[in-house]
């Protein structure tokens, strides 16, 4: 890049047309949870996101299932993400309720039914979404964030609010306003990405069976491996551990990798698409030969992106290690607790997971400090960019967990906005009994009602590589 051809582009003026207390760049689980935690605190919340709905992984890739919500036992993550994923189940008819009433760890997704709860949730609290937007310029005043030039149809223009969430899942807001961060492993290897897709035409009664007189209950392993050795898929991942069962003859796969793909560079993105509908071909023409109950299936969507699951992890006032995990710490500033396993997905076709699980009924904190970045009083960011060391990203990273991280961001700004002050100076016990009236959970503490709730950790078939 060093001999590359710059260009100056003259200065222009811009219209300022969005003055809100809070703005939320990044309209996945994080960015929902956000919005809808500073709107109801009180907060003018404006969401801006790229796509013309929300749901980020979830509806844009089309990642199959939640991954989940307990710790074996009881529901570690609550508030907003649980009620979140209990209107899903209620708006998505009455099979689908009657299927997965009582589950709370790998909920199949519902793709449209879940963007209107989405889209009705953020409305309802009395946030404003901006779609088809992009953030493409930070303006700064000095250690606070002055502005955001954003992109769209209507033209370029200025947001300018007191406080800044960075909810983009890629630490993009935080990227443009200089704030330090490591990028994937120490030689910059990155998890591999998974083009997502969902398939019609399946026979659930036929599959079962085949499951049942094969003893093929672990993700189809054999039969993936006896397709692998015939070259009719490629070598790689070992077994279809993500499939989810939408209806009958409805099924969502997370299934296979692209390798060396930087979710923060648009010509590795596009190489992803391509290659990885490539990839689905594959699999349905494998999915057809090898397994009962596929022979007529058709594919009826794959993901408008691929499915990232690492880029950057930005530097913050703490860096969550993977001692912290495996201590199952807890700290003083807890925001939100964890009990997802880590789960590093293999960086190349020869290399191997890495998968660490908590014991049942555990969990570990995750404290305010990591959401806030080095250099900047006015912004947050959470979801998987949070500061931690590559092992704890893989377990922060996935959906309920950044719904857990969003409502506390939200809840923090809304108490920053109407105190007039950052995010540091946002008193922690303040924000955790706000977070702990509204629903969430942050620990067996002296009178933390429902800890015990009874729940049913149910079964899709999904196993330990979820997302």
């Amino acid at each position: 890049m060093e001999n590359q051809q710059t260009v100056t582009i003259p200065s222009q003026s811009l219209p300022v047309n969005h003055t809100p207390d809070v703005v939320v760049v990044g309209g996945g689980a994080t960015g929902i949870a956000a919005a809808i935690a500073a709107a109801r605190n009180g907060a003018s919340t404006l969401l801006i996101e790229q796509r013309g709905y929300l749901g980020g992984m979830g509806t844009a890739a089309l990642v199959p299932a939640f991954c989940p919500y307990t710790d074996g036992e009881k529901p570690v993550i609550r508030g907003i993400g649980l009620d979140l994923l209990e209107k899903m189940k209620q708006a998505a008819g009455e099979k689908f309720l009657q299927s997965y009433k009582e589950q709370l760890d790998w909920v199949p997704i519902d793709v449209e039914t879940l963007k209107r709860v989405y889209d009705a949730e953020v409305l309802a609290s009395g946030a404003k979404i901006l779609f088809h937007t992009v953030a493409d310029q930070v303006l700064l005043d000095g250690d606070r964030i002055s502005g955001l030039v954003i992109s769209n149809k209507s033209g370029r223009s200025v947001i300018q609010a007191k406080l800044y969430i960075d909810a983009s899942g890629d630490a993009d807001l935080a990227a443009l306003a200089g704030v330090p961060f490591q990028v994937g492993g120490e030689q910059g290897e990155l998890q591999p990405g998974t083009m997502c897709y969902v398939v019609t035409g399946a026979d659930r009664a036929r599959f079962e069976q085949f499951l049942e007189e094969t003893g093929e209950r672990n993700q189809l392993e054999r039969t993936v491996m006896e397709a692998q050795r015939n070259g009719d898929l490629p070598e790689g991942r070992k077994r279809i551990s993500g499939m989810a069962w939408i209806t009958d003859s409805v099924v969502g796969f997370n299934f296979g990798h692209v390798f060396g793909i930087d979710g923060t560079k648009a010509e590795d993105l596009t190489r992803a698409a391509i290659e990885g509908r490539k990839l689905i071909d594959t699999q349905m023409r494998f999915l057809r030969k090898y397994v009962p109950g596929f022979e007529h299936i058709h594919l009826v969507h794959s993901g408008d992106q691929i499915g990232i699951r690492e880029t950057r992890r930005i530097q913050g006032d703490y860096t969550l290690v993977v001692e912290d995990f495996l201590s199952m710490r807890s700290f003083e500033d807890d925001i939100a607790r964890n009990s997802y396993f880590i789960d590093i997905h293999l960086a190349n076709a020869g290399s191997t997971m890495t998968i660490k699980h908590l014991p049942k009924g555990k969990s570990h904190g995750v404290p305010y400090r990591c959401m806030l970045p080095h250099g900047k009083s006015n912004l947050i960011v959470a979801g998987r960019s949070v500061s931690s060391d590559r092992p704890v990203q893989g377990s922060l990273r996935v959906m309920p967990n950044c719904f857990a991280m969003g409502e506390a961001a939200g809840v923090a700004a809304a108490m920053a906005s109407f105190a007039r002050i950052g995010f540091r100076e946002v008193p922690v016990p303040e924000l955790q009994r706000k977070l702990v009236e509204q629903g969430a959970w942050l620990g067996e503490r002296p009178g933390q009602a429902g800890a015990d709730q009874a729940v049913a950790v149910g079964a899709v078939t999904f196993n330990d590589e979820c997302e």
